[in-house]
Protein backbone atom coordinates (compact mmCIF):
# COMPACT_ATOMS: atom_id res chain seq x y z
CA UNK A 1 0.00 0.00 0.00
CA UNK A 2 1.27 3.47 -0.91
CA UNK A 3 1.91 6.32 1.50
CA UNK A 4 -0.58 9.15 1.66
CA UNK A 5 0.16 11.93 -0.82
CA UNK A 6 -1.57 15.30 -0.43
CA UNK A 7 -1.30 18.45 -2.49
CA UNK A 8 0.12 21.06 -0.13
CA UNK A 9 -1.00 24.54 -1.16
CA UNK A 10 1.89 26.01 0.83
CA UNK A 11 4.52 24.00 -1.06
CA UNK A 12 2.59 24.18 -4.39
CA UNK A 13 3.07 20.44 -4.99
CA UNK A 14 1.98 16.97 -3.94
CA UNK A 15 3.94 15.77 -0.94
CA UNK A 16 4.15 12.61 1.13
CA UNK A 17 2.17 13.15 4.29
CA UNK A 18 4.45 12.61 7.29
CA UNK A 19 2.69 13.57 10.53
CA UNK A 20 4.38 15.71 13.15
CA UNK A 21 3.51 12.98 15.67
CA UNK A 22 2.26 9.61 14.28
CA UNK A 23 0.36 9.05 17.53
CA UNK A 24 -1.43 12.40 17.36
CA UNK A 25 -2.50 13.43 13.84
CA UNK A 26 -4.34 16.78 13.99
CA UNK A 27 -6.57 18.42 11.38
CA UNK A 28 -8.44 21.73 11.47
CA UNK A 29 -11.08 22.77 8.91
CA UNK A 30 -12.91 26.09 8.60
CA UNK A 31 -16.57 25.48 9.38
CA UNK A 32 -19.76 27.39 8.55
CA UNK A 33 -20.88 30.89 9.47
CA UNK A 34 -24.31 30.05 10.85
CA UNK A 35 -26.51 32.82 9.49
CA UNK A 36 -28.37 30.93 6.73
CA UNK A 37 -29.26 27.40 5.68
CA UNK A 38 -26.20 25.31 4.64
CA UNK A 39 -25.76 25.31 0.86
CA UNK A 40 -23.97 23.02 -1.56
CA UNK A 41 -20.68 24.92 -1.19
CA UNK A 42 -20.75 24.42 2.59
CA UNK A 43 -21.48 20.73 2.14
CA UNK A 44 -18.73 20.25 -0.44
CA UNK A 45 -15.99 21.16 2.03
CA UNK A 46 -17.53 19.13 4.86
CA UNK A 47 -17.85 16.00 2.70
CA UNK A 48 -14.31 16.26 1.28
CA UNK A 49 -12.66 16.62 4.67
CA UNK A 50 -14.91 13.89 6.04
CA UNK A 51 -13.29 11.53 3.51
CA UNK A 52 -9.82 12.71 4.55
CA UNK A 53 -10.76 12.24 8.22
CA UNK A 54 -12.02 8.71 7.54
CA UNK A 55 -8.84 7.89 5.62
CA UNK A 56 -6.55 9.21 8.37
CA UNK A 57 -8.48 7.23 10.98
CA UNK A 58 -8.17 4.06 8.91
CA UNK A 59 -4.45 4.47 8.21
CA UNK A 60 -3.30 5.65 11.64
CA UNK A 61 -6.05 4.39 13.95
CA UNK A 62 -9.14 6.34 15.00
CA UNK A 63 -7.87 7.13 18.48
CA UNK A 64 -4.77 8.80 17.02
CA UNK A 65 -6.60 11.38 14.87
CA UNK A 66 -8.10 14.64 16.15
CA UNK A 67 -10.37 16.67 13.90
CA UNK A 68 -11.52 20.18 14.86
CA UNK A 69 -14.00 22.22 12.81
CA UNK A 70 -15.22 25.60 14.03
CA UNK A 71 -18.61 27.27 14.08
CA UNK A 72 -18.56 31.01 13.36
CA UNK A 73 -21.43 32.34 15.45
CA UNK A 74 -20.44 36.01 15.66
CA UNK A 75 -20.33 37.97 12.42
CA UNK A 76 -21.91 41.00 10.74
CA UNK A 77 -23.98 38.70 8.50
CA UNK A 78 -25.36 36.94 11.57
CA UNK A 79 -26.28 40.21 13.25
CA UNK A 80 -28.01 41.45 10.08
CA UNK A 81 -29.92 38.18 9.53
CA UNK A 82 -31.11 38.05 13.15
CA UNK A 83 -32.34 41.64 12.90
CA UNK A 84 -34.19 40.89 9.63
CA UNK A 85 -35.92 37.88 11.21
CA UNK A 86 -36.63 39.77 14.42
CA UNK A 87 -34.98 37.11 16.59
CA UNK A 88 -31.94 37.11 18.83
CA UNK A 89 -28.47 36.15 17.58
CA UNK A 90 -28.52 33.13 19.90
CA UNK A 91 -31.86 31.96 18.49
CA UNK A 92 -30.61 32.28 14.91
CA UNK A 93 -27.24 30.61 15.43
CA UNK A 94 -28.74 27.75 17.45
CA UNK A 95 -31.37 27.11 14.76
CA UNK A 96 -28.89 27.18 11.84
CA UNK A 97 -26.32 25.08 13.72
CA UNK A 98 -28.95 22.41 14.37
CA UNK A 99 -29.94 22.41 10.69
CA UNK A 100 -26.26 22.18 9.71
CA UNK A 101 -25.75 19.17 11.98
CA UNK A 102 -28.87 17.43 10.68
CA UNK A 103 -27.95 18.09 7.04
CA UNK A 104 -24.38 16.82 7.43
CA UNK A 105 -25.58 13.73 9.29
CA UNK A 106 -27.84 12.92 6.33
CA UNK A 107 -24.84 13.31 4.03
CA UNK A 108 -23.16 10.56 6.12
CA UNK A 109 -20.52 12.90 7.59
CA UNK A 110 -18.84 11.95 10.84
CA UNK A 111 -18.78 14.45 13.68
CA UNK A 112 -15.43 16.12 14.33
CA UNK A 113 -13.78 15.52 17.70
CA UNK A 114 -14.17 19.21 18.52
CA UNK A 115 -16.57 21.81 17.15
CA UNK A 116 -15.67 25.04 18.97
CA UNK A 117 -17.83 28.14 18.67
CA UNK A 118 -16.28 31.56 18.20
CA UNK A 119 -18.40 33.19 20.93
CA UNK A 120 -17.04 30.72 23.48
CA UNK A 121 -13.39 31.55 22.69
CA UNK A 122 -13.19 35.34 22.90
CA UNK A 123 -10.69 35.08 25.76
CA UNK A 124 -8.34 32.94 23.64
CA UNK A 125 -8.58 35.47 20.80
CA UNK A 126 -7.73 38.35 23.13
CA UNK A 127 -4.69 36.46 24.43
CA UNK A 128 -3.34 36.15 20.86
CA UNK A 129 -4.01 39.84 20.23
CA UNK A 130 -2.13 40.75 23.40
CA UNK A 131 0.83 38.62 22.28
CA UNK A 132 0.86 40.30 18.87
CA UNK A 133 0.85 43.75 20.45
CA UNK A 134 3.67 42.71 22.81
CA UNK A 135 5.67 41.35 19.85
CA UNK A 136 5.06 44.62 17.93
CA UNK A 137 3.09 42.86 15.18
CA UNK A 138 -0.15 44.65 16.08
CA UNK A 139 -1.12 48.19 17.03
CA UNK A 140 -4.12 50.05 18.41
CA UNK A 141 -5.79 52.98 16.67
CA UNK A 142 -9.19 54.42 17.61
CA UNK A 143 -10.09 51.29 19.59
CA UNK A 144 -9.28 49.09 16.58
CA UNK A 145 -6.45 46.58 16.73
CA UNK A 146 -4.66 46.01 13.43
CA UNK A 147 -2.03 43.50 12.34
CA UNK A 148 1.14 44.89 10.72
CA UNK A 149 1.20 42.85 7.53
CA UNK A 150 4.47 44.15 6.07
CA UNK A 151 6.38 43.17 9.20
CA UNK A 152 5.74 39.47 8.50
CA UNK A 153 8.19 38.56 5.72
CA UNK A 154 6.46 35.27 4.86
CA UNK A 155 3.02 36.82 4.39
CA UNK A 156 2.69 35.87 0.69
CA UNK A 157 4.02 32.30 0.94
CA UNK A 158 0.62 30.59 0.86
CA UNK A 159 -0.93 32.69 -1.90
CA UNK A 160 2.28 32.70 -3.95
CA UNK A 161 1.68 36.27 -5.06
CA UNK A 162 3.38 39.52 -4.16
CA UNK A 163 1.74 41.54 -1.42
CA UNK A 164 1.03 44.55 -3.66
CA UNK A 165 -0.66 42.25 -6.18
CA UNK A 166 -2.79 40.67 -3.46
CA UNK A 167 -3.92 43.98 -2.04
CA UNK A 168 -4.72 45.39 -5.48
CA UNK A 169 -7.00 42.45 -6.24
CA UNK A 170 -8.71 42.30 -2.87
CA UNK A 171 -11.44 44.28 -1.19
CA UNK A 172 -9.30 45.85 1.50
CA UNK A 173 -11.12 47.69 4.27
CA UNK A 174 -10.18 51.34 3.94
CA UNK A 175 -9.48 53.15 7.21
CA UNK A 176 -7.49 56.33 7.64
CA UNK A 177 -6.00 55.18 10.93
CA UNK A 178 -4.25 52.16 9.38
CA UNK A 179 -0.48 52.38 9.06
CA UNK A 180 -0.80 50.55 5.72
CA UNK A 181 -3.92 49.75 3.65
CA UNK A 182 -3.28 46.00 3.79
CA UNK A 183 -3.21 45.81 7.60
CA UNK A 184 -6.16 43.72 8.76
CA UNK A 185 -8.34 44.09 11.83
CA UNK A 186 -7.97 41.84 14.85
CA UNK A 187 -10.53 43.66 17.01
CA UNK A 188 -13.08 46.35 16.17
CA UNK A 189 -15.19 48.52 18.47
CA UNK A 190 -18.92 47.93 18.82
CA UNK A 191 -19.97 49.69 22.03
CA UNK A 192 -23.55 49.00 23.02
CA UNK A 193 -24.22 46.81 19.96
CA UNK A 194 -25.64 43.31 20.00
CA UNK A 195 -22.98 40.66 19.52
CA UNK A 196 -20.25 42.67 21.25
CA UNK A 197 -17.87 41.58 24.01
CA UNK A 198 -15.78 43.32 26.68
CA UNK A 199 -12.04 43.66 26.05
CA UNK A 200 -9.04 45.72 27.24
CA UNK A 201 -9.62 47.81 24.08
CA UNK A 202 -13.25 48.53 24.77
CA UNK A 203 -16.47 46.71 23.93
CA UNK A 204 -16.31 45.19 20.46
CA UNK A 205 -16.03 42.12 18.24
CA UNK A 206 -13.11 40.05 16.97
CA UNK A 207 -11.98 40.11 13.36
CA UNK A 208 -12.92 37.01 11.37
CA UNK A 209 -9.39 35.62 10.98
CA UNK A 210 -8.41 35.62 14.64
CA UNK A 211 -11.05 33.08 15.66
CA UNK A 212 -9.52 30.19 13.69
CA UNK A 213 -6.04 30.91 15.06
CA UNK A 214 -7.42 30.87 18.60
CA UNK A 215 -9.51 27.72 18.29
CA UNK A 216 -7.02 25.65 16.29
CA UNK A 217 -4.30 26.47 18.81
CA UNK A 218 -6.49 25.55 21.78
CA UNK A 219 -7.59 22.16 20.47
CA UNK A 220 -4.63 21.11 18.30
CA UNK A 221 -1.63 23.09 19.58
CA UNK A 222 0.37 25.89 17.99
CA UNK A 223 1.65 23.48 15.30
CA UNK A 224 -0.52 20.80 13.73
CA UNK A 225 -0.65 18.62 10.61
CA UNK A 226 -3.44 19.70 8.26
CA UNK A 227 -5.52 22.83 7.76
CA UNK A 228 -8.37 22.51 5.26
CA UNK A 229 -10.90 24.78 3.59
CA UNK A 230 -12.10 26.13 0.27
CA UNK A 231 -9.69 27.60 -2.24
CA UNK A 232 -11.47 30.95 -1.84
CA UNK A 233 -10.11 31.11 1.72
CA UNK A 234 -6.44 31.11 0.71
CA UNK A 235 -6.48 34.91 0.68
CA UNK A 236 -7.10 36.65 2.91
CA UNK A 237 -8.41 34.27 5.57
CA UNK A 238 -5.78 31.52 5.63
CA UNK A 239 -3.00 33.94 4.76
CA UNK A 240 -3.93 36.05 7.77
CA UNK A 241 -4.27 33.02 10.03
CA UNK A 242 -0.68 32.04 9.29
CA UNK A 243 0.59 35.57 9.89
CA UNK A 244 -1.07 36.12 13.24
CA UNK A 245 -0.43 32.59 14.55
CA UNK A 246 3.26 32.51 13.63
CA UNK A 247 3.87 36.05 14.94
CA UNK A 248 2.04 35.41 18.21
CA UNK A 249 4.06 32.23 18.78
CA UNK A 250 7.67 32.76 17.57
CA UNK A 251 9.10 29.54 16.17
CA UNK A 252 5.68 28.16 15.21
CA UNK A 253 5.00 27.17 11.59
CA UNK A 254 1.28 26.75 12.32
CA UNK A 255 -0.15 24.14 9.88
CA UNK A 256 2.25 21.82 8.05
CA UNK A 257 -0.14 20.92 5.18
CA UNK A 258 -2.67 23.27 3.63
CA UNK A 259 -5.40 21.42 1.71
CA UNK A 260 -7.92 23.36 -0.39
CA UNK A 261 -10.98 22.19 -2.29
CA UNK A 262 -12.10 23.80 -5.55
CA UNK A 263 -15.12 25.94 -6.42
CA UNK A 264 -18.66 24.71 -6.93
CA UNK A 265 -20.97 25.92 -9.69
CA UNK A 266 -24.63 25.14 -10.42
CA UNK A 267 -25.45 24.38 -14.07
CA UNK A 268 -22.19 26.01 -15.10
CA UNK A 269 -22.72 29.27 -13.19
CA UNK A 270 -21.52 30.57 -9.86
CA UNK A 271 -24.12 29.83 -7.20
CA UNK A 272 -25.93 33.02 -6.24
CA UNK A 273 -29.31 34.03 -4.86
CA UNK A 274 -29.52 36.77 -7.47
CA UNK A 275 -29.21 34.15 -10.25
CA UNK A 276 -31.86 31.97 -8.66
CA UNK A 277 -29.54 28.97 -8.46
CA UNK A 278 -28.76 29.07 -4.73
CA UNK A 279 -29.24 25.44 -3.61
CA UNK A 280 -29.49 24.50 0.05
CA UNK A 281 -29.06 20.96 1.37
CA UNK A 282 -32.32 21.25 3.27
CA UNK A 283 -34.38 21.91 0.14
CA UNK A 284 -32.76 18.98 -1.67
CA UNK A 285 -33.55 16.64 1.23
CA UNK A 286 -37.14 17.89 1.40
CA UNK A 287 -37.54 17.05 -2.29
CA UNK A 288 -36.82 13.44 -1.37
CA UNK A 289 -33.24 13.41 -2.68
CA UNK A 290 -31.20 11.04 -0.55
CA UNK A 291 -28.22 12.55 1.25
CA UNK A 292 -26.03 9.72 -0.01
CA UNK A 293 -26.76 10.74 -3.61
CA UNK A 294 -25.81 14.33 -2.78
CA UNK A 295 -22.59 13.04 -1.21
CA UNK A 296 -21.85 11.01 -4.36
CA UNK A 297 -22.12 14.07 -6.61
CA UNK A 298 -19.89 16.13 -4.32
CA UNK A 299 -17.15 13.48 -4.51
CA UNK A 300 -17.48 12.61 -8.20
CA UNK A 301 -14.90 15.24 -9.22
CA UNK A 302 -11.42 15.48 -7.77
CA UNK A 303 -11.56 17.73 -4.72
CA UNK A 304 -9.08 20.27 -6.15
CA UNK A 305 -11.01 20.67 -9.41
CA UNK A 306 -14.19 22.71 -9.98
CA UNK A 307 -17.43 20.81 -9.42
CA UNK A 308 -20.64 21.54 -11.32
CA UNK A 309 -23.93 20.55 -9.70
CA UNK A 310 -26.62 19.67 -12.22
CA UNK A 311 -29.59 17.34 -12.66
CA UNK A 312 -27.66 14.85 -14.81
CA UNK A 313 -24.95 14.49 -12.17
CA UNK A 314 -27.61 13.85 -9.54
CA UNK A 315 -29.46 11.36 -11.77
CA UNK A 316 -26.20 9.51 -12.52
CA UNK A 317 -25.37 9.37 -8.81
CA UNK A 318 -28.78 7.94 -7.93
CA UNK A 319 -28.54 5.32 -10.69
CA UNK A 320 -25.08 4.28 -9.51
CA UNK A 321 -26.21 3.93 -5.90
CA UNK A 322 -29.33 2.01 -6.97
CA UNK A 323 -27.15 -0.52 -8.77
CA UNK A 324 -24.70 -0.74 -5.85
CA UNK A 325 -27.47 -1.34 -3.32
CA UNK A 326 -29.00 -4.10 -5.43
CA UNK A 327 -25.62 -5.83 -5.56
CA UNK A 328 -24.80 -5.65 -1.86
CA UNK A 329 -27.91 -7.70 -1.09
CA UNK A 330 -25.66 -10.57 -2.13
CA UNK A 331 -22.77 -9.49 0.13
CA UNK A 332 -22.63 -11.81 3.12
CA UNK A 333 -20.75 -9.41 5.40
CA UNK A 334 -17.73 -7.35 4.41
CA UNK A 335 -14.04 -8.01 3.86
CA UNK A 336 -11.60 -7.23 6.68
CA UNK A 337 -9.93 -4.46 4.69
CA UNK A 338 -10.59 -2.44 1.54
CA UNK A 339 -8.67 -3.62 -1.49
CA UNK A 340 -5.17 -2.32 -2.13
CA UNK A 341 -6.12 -0.70 -5.43
CA UNK A 342 -8.98 1.16 -3.78
CA UNK A 343 -6.77 2.33 -0.90
CA UNK A 344 -4.11 3.50 -3.34
CA UNK A 345 -6.65 5.66 -5.17
CA UNK A 346 -7.48 7.48 -1.94
CA UNK A 347 -3.87 7.71 -0.82
CA UNK A 348 -3.09 9.47 -4.11
CA UNK A 349 -4.36 12.89 -3.01
CA UNK A 350 -7.93 11.67 -2.41
CA UNK A 351 -8.53 10.62 -6.00
CA UNK A 352 -12.24 9.90 -5.51
CA UNK A 353 -13.03 9.75 -9.26
CA UNK A 354 -10.59 6.82 -9.47
CA UNK A 355 -12.14 5.35 -6.31
CA UNK A 356 -15.59 5.49 -7.93
CA UNK A 357 -14.23 3.87 -11.10
CA UNK A 358 -12.95 0.97 -8.99
CA UNK A 359 -16.35 0.60 -7.28
CA UNK A 360 -18.06 0.52 -10.67
CA UNK A 361 -15.61 -2.13 -11.83
CA UNK A 362 -16.48 -4.33 -8.83
CA UNK A 363 -20.17 -3.84 -9.64
CA UNK A 364 -19.51 -4.78 -13.29
CA UNK A 365 -17.53 -7.87 -12.26
CA UNK A 366 -20.32 -8.96 -9.92
CA UNK A 367 -23.00 -8.53 -12.60
CA UNK A 368 -20.81 -10.48 -14.99
CA UNK A 369 -19.83 -13.37 -12.68
CA UNK A 370 -22.35 -13.24 -9.79
CA UNK A 371 -19.36 -13.88 -7.54
CA UNK A 372 -20.34 -12.58 -4.05
CA UNK A 373 -16.71 -11.64 -3.37
CA UNK A 374 -17.13 -8.68 -5.72
CA UNK A 375 -20.23 -7.62 -3.76
CA UNK A 376 -18.14 -7.79 -0.56
CA UNK A 377 -15.36 -5.72 -2.14
CA UNK A 378 -17.90 -3.15 -3.29
CA UNK A 379 -19.47 -2.80 0.15
CA UNK A 380 -16.19 -2.81 2.10
CA UNK A 381 -14.56 -0.14 -0.05
CA UNK A 382 -17.66 2.04 -0.28
CA UNK A 383 -18.13 1.90 3.50
CA UNK A 384 -14.70 3.46 4.03
CA UNK A 385 -15.73 6.67 2.23
CA UNK A 386 -19.24 6.89 3.68
CA UNK A 387 -21.39 4.90 1.27
CA UNK A 388 -23.58 1.75 1.37
CA UNK A 389 -24.02 1.80 5.15
CA UNK A 390 -27.75 1.08 4.89
CA UNK A 391 -29.41 -2.21 4.04
CA UNK A 392 -30.78 -2.48 0.53
CA UNK A 393 -34.34 -2.31 1.84
CA UNK A 394 -33.55 0.85 3.84
CA UNK A 395 -32.17 2.44 0.67
CA UNK A 396 -35.10 1.58 -1.53
CA UNK A 397 -38.02 2.22 0.82
CA UNK A 398 -39.74 5.57 1.26
CA UNK A 399 -40.51 6.96 4.71
CA UNK A 400 -44.15 7.50 3.70
CA UNK A 401 -44.67 3.89 2.61
CA UNK A 402 -46.80 1.45 4.54
CA UNK A 403 -44.38 -1.47 4.64
CA UNK A 404 -46.87 -3.82 6.30
CA UNK A 405 -49.41 -3.11 3.55
CA UNK A 406 -46.81 -3.76 0.84
CA UNK A 407 -45.78 -7.06 2.44
CA UNK A 408 -49.46 -8.01 2.78
CA UNK A 409 -50.02 -7.29 -0.94
CA UNK A 410 -47.04 -9.43 -1.86
CA UNK A 411 -48.39 -12.34 0.23
CA UNK A 412 -51.77 -11.97 -1.51
CA UNK A 413 -49.99 -12.09 -4.87
CA UNK A 414 -48.01 -15.20 -3.93
CA UNK A 415 -51.24 -16.91 -2.86
CA UNK A 416 -52.94 -15.83 -6.09
CA UNK A 417 -50.10 -17.33 -8.14
CA UNK A 418 -50.28 -20.57 -6.15
CA UNK A 419 -53.99 -20.71 -6.95
CA UNK A 420 -53.20 -19.85 -10.58
CA UNK A 421 -55.27 -16.65 -10.34
CA UNK A 422 -52.98 -14.87 -12.80
CA UNK A 423 -55.33 -11.91 -13.28
CA UNK A 424 -55.26 -11.05 -9.55
CA UNK A 425 -51.49 -11.60 -9.39
CA UNK A 426 -50.97 -9.21 -12.32
CA UNK A 427 -53.39 -6.66 -10.84
CA UNK A 428 -51.48 -6.57 -7.51
CA UNK A 429 -48.18 -6.28 -9.37
CA UNK A 430 -49.50 -3.35 -11.43
CA UNK A 431 -50.92 -1.62 -8.33
CA UNK A 432 -47.53 -1.80 -6.65
CA UNK A 433 -45.73 -0.69 -9.80
CA UNK A 434 -47.94 2.41 -9.90
CA UNK A 435 -46.43 3.28 -6.49
CA UNK A 436 -42.89 2.80 -7.92
CA UNK A 437 -42.61 -0.55 -6.12
CA UNK A 438 -40.93 -3.12 -8.35
CA UNK A 439 -41.36 -6.81 -7.60
CA UNK A 440 -38.60 -9.30 -8.27
CA UNK A 441 -39.89 -12.88 -8.48
CA UNK A 442 -37.56 -15.64 -7.36
CA UNK A 443 -37.37 -19.24 -8.66
CA UNK A 444 -38.76 -20.64 -5.39
CA UNK A 445 -41.99 -18.66 -5.83
CA UNK A 446 -41.29 -15.91 -3.32
CA UNK A 447 -40.90 -12.22 -4.16
CA UNK A 448 -38.68 -9.40 -3.01
CA UNK A 449 -39.30 -5.74 -3.76
CA UNK A 450 -37.50 -2.49 -4.22
CA UNK A 451 -38.31 1.10 -5.01
CA UNK A 452 -37.50 2.59 -8.36
CA UNK A 453 -35.93 5.82 -7.05
CA UNK A 454 -35.98 7.36 -10.49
Amino acid sequence: MKQLQLYNSLAKRKETFIPIDPNNIRMYVCGPTVYDYPHLGNALAVVIYDVLYRLLKFVYGGEKVTYARNITDVDDKIIHAAKEQNITIDELTKKITEIFHDNMFKLNCLNPNFEPKATEHIEEMLIIIQKLIANDFAYEKNNHIYFRVRKFAEYSNLSGRHLDELVAGARVEVAEEKENPEDFVLWKPAPGEVGSFPSPYGEGRPGWHIECSAMSSKYLGDDFDIHGGGVDLIFPHHTNEIAQSCCANPGSKYAKFWVHNGFLTVNGEKMSKSLGNFVTIDELLKKGIDGEAIRYVLLASHYRKPLDWNEKALSDATKALNSFYRIIQEADGVNPRPTEEFMNSLLDDLNTPQSFAILHDYAHQYNKTKDPEFAKKLKTCANLIGFLNKSSKEWFINEQMDIELIDSKIKQRIKAKQEKDWALADKIRDELRAQAILLEDKPDGTSSWRINKL
